[in-house]
Parts: C-alpha cells; sequence; structure tokens
C-alpha cells in the first residue's frame, strides 16, 4: 500500500435532510469495530439523547464531547456571541486532538453549520484539519456547503428532506429526532 492509504479521509455529510449526525456516527461506529479510537466534538448540541447514551456504553472507543450552547438563538446577539464564543473553544480544543494523533477518527458534528451561522471561520477549520496527524480521518457535518471544506474532502454526501414529521405539526420524538 502506497503513502495514500495512511493519509486519513475527509467526509462530509451535509443537505437540509435529516442523517447528517447519524451517518457520522455510523461512520464512528464501523472506525470503533476495527479498533479505532474516535472523538466527537459537537459544536451545536448540548442536550443528551439517545446516541449519547447508547455511545456511553462505548466510551473505551468512542468520545464525545457537547461543546455547544444548544439551539441558536434568532435576534439574540448576546446568546450568538456566548455561541461563538463555544464553537471557537470547540475548534481550539479539536485542532489539539487533531494534530495530537491519539484518535483515528475526529467528527466535527454540525461544524458547517457552525460557519454558516457565522460561529466559526471556515479557514480556521481548514486549518486545523491541514495541521492533522497522518492518517486521522475527519468527518464534519451541518447543514450548508462550504466549498473551502468541499475541495479538501475525499467524500461529501447531502442528505434531502423530502417529507419530515415536523412539517405535518409533529413534536420531535425520543428515539427517532433525539
Amino acid at each position: 500500500m502506497g503513502a495514500e492509504s495512511n493519509a486519513g479521509r475527509i467526509l462530509i455529510f451535509t443537505g437540509c435532510g435529516k442523517g447528517k449526525t447519524t451517518a457520522a456516527l455510523g461512520a464512528a461506529l464501523r472506525a470503533a469495530g476495527h479498533q479505532m479510537r474516535v472523538l466527537i466534538i459537537q459544536f451545536i448540541k448540548e442536550r443528551c439523547t439517545g446516541e449519547h447514551e447508547a455511545l456511553e456504553r462505548l466510551h473505551d472507543l468512542i468520545e464525545v464531547r457537547r461543546r455547544g450552547t444548544g439551539f441558536l438563538p434568532e435576534n439574540d446577539e448576546e446568546g450568538m456571541e456566548k455561541a461563538r464564543a463555544a464553537a471557537r473553544a470547540a475548534l481550539q480544543e479539536a485542532a489539539e486532538e487533531l494534530s495530537a494523533g491519539q484518535y483515528g477518527m475526529v467528527v466535527l458534528d454540525e461544524s458547517l453549520y457552525a460557519i454558516e451561522r457565522g460561529l466559526l471561520d471556515a479557514g480556521a477549520v481548514r486549518e486545523a484539519i491541514c495541521a492533522r496527524a497522518q492518517g486521522v480521518h475527519v468527518v464534519l457535518t451541518g447543514r450548508g456547503h462550504c466549498e473551502e471544506l468541499a475541495e479538501l474532502a475525499d467524500t461529501i454526501t447531502e442528505m434531502k428532506c423530502v417529507k419530515h414529521a415536523f412539517q405535518s405539526g409533529r413534536a420531535a420524538t425520543k428515539g427517532i429526532e433525539f
């Protein structure tokens, strides 16, 4: 095998449909199945979900760090500033972990949405990814498209919403949406 096999892949799961984080978790489970340590840093989410409960059982291989402030407030500059500060701190943490090489895969969950909403600078995210240790795989998720990061990606999958229960007034359901 050539040097290419040790390069580490970059995957992006984006789009307006459900399944971005779920796809990233699938990649994390696959990596853990091969005894690869995985770090998941969540840039927006703060509440504990079913995924967190399940992944806690795999804590020796998969670590989840919720660093977000939750749903982003509209017309609340103070709330947005808190979210920006949290996202920047999470990116600094991610950059350190990416360069340390202690994890075979690092998932930057909702990082694309954080960029789209102005919480993170795409150049800073790109810099962190490019400075990663050899062989570290990176998965980015979130709504929004970032050409600067798309250029780096080996694989980009776009989730498209065809129909969603929320559109018909149904509340989020435990085990399905959280």
